[in-house]
């Protein structure tokens, strides 16, 4: 059995059923980085369309910045080229729904990758950018560095360092972890401002435990949102496996 039929196959931990078309594009995600700060909910809603509903837990509000590796990045049928199916990604994100279906709602999307972006902004109707970016080992720890590039954007800027510090475990539904990260689709906006779902599908993450030293990060402030002055709360990803389906309507 293949790797993404292997994927395919572990369903019992998702909210919905897989979607009923074929999916269209695998990736794999590693060494990425779950960095979030609780934001008030007040300071999200100015920023977030009003056809989406802010998600929130217990009350609370949650904006994540994620820095993380792209491998294998192919649509169905083909197979990954160098030039196009490895790159490194950064994104601001926070959390909402439509209907039934929680989702992402992402404010930006770095990529070093300029077809990578230009694809996905034409495709998926994403707010990607092109940056300049970098990650390196030293050590266990990883540095990665992200500076906007992209024509006629405003500048956003993340350097930090990260490592795993605990063993790989899985987040119980009920719990922030699991509300963070859980999550198979995303919402984006087509013409006339229609609401666009996206659906994903993977394993369950298989967390780990995290520390940081982030050294700059402005990714929030070109959306008008300012981070709290308190460490993220962190969950570190090696790896894992994606599907992708087609971008349409959100139906509810």
């Amino acid at each position: 059995m293949s790797a993404i039929a292997k994927a395919l196959a572990q369903t019992a931990h998702r909210p919905w059923p897989l979607p009923a078309g074929p999916w269209v594009m695998t990736q794999t995600w590693y060494d990425l980085l779950f960095a979030h700060w609780p934001v008030p909910v007040a300071d999200l809603r100015h920023v977030v369309p009003p056809q989406l509903e802010l998600d929130t837990y217990e009350g609370q509000a949650w904006l994540g910045v994620v820095p993380f590796g792209m491998s294998r990045v192919y649509p169905r049928f083909t197979f990954p080229v160098p030039w196009l199916s490895v790159f490194l990604e950064l994104n601001v994100r926070t959390y909402v729904r439509v209907g039934a279906k929680p989702g992402v709602y992402f404010f930006s999307l770095d990529a070093a990758n300029p077809a990578a972006v230009e694809i996905a902004r034409r495709t998926y109707r994403l707010p990607y950018y092109n940056a300049r970016m970098s990650k390196q080992a030293d050590g266990d720890w990883l540095d990665y560095s992200s500076y906007r590039t992209h024509r006629g954007a405003p500048p956003a800027e993340l350097r930090a360092r990260y490592r795993p510090t605990g063993e790989v475990y899985l987040s119980q539904p009920g719990t922030l972890e699991s509300w963070l990260t859980e999550r198979y689709c995303l919402y984006t906006f087509g013409r006339a401002n229609t609401v666009l779902r996206g659906e994903i599908h993977h394993a369950p993450w298989p967390l780990q435990p995290a520390e940081a030293e982030i050294t700059a990060n402005s990714m929030a402030a070109p959306h008008g949102l300012t981070l709290p002055d308190t460490p993220p709360l962190l969950h570190f990803v090696r790896s894992i496996l994606t599907v992708e389906w087609p971008i349409g309507p959100a139906a509810g």
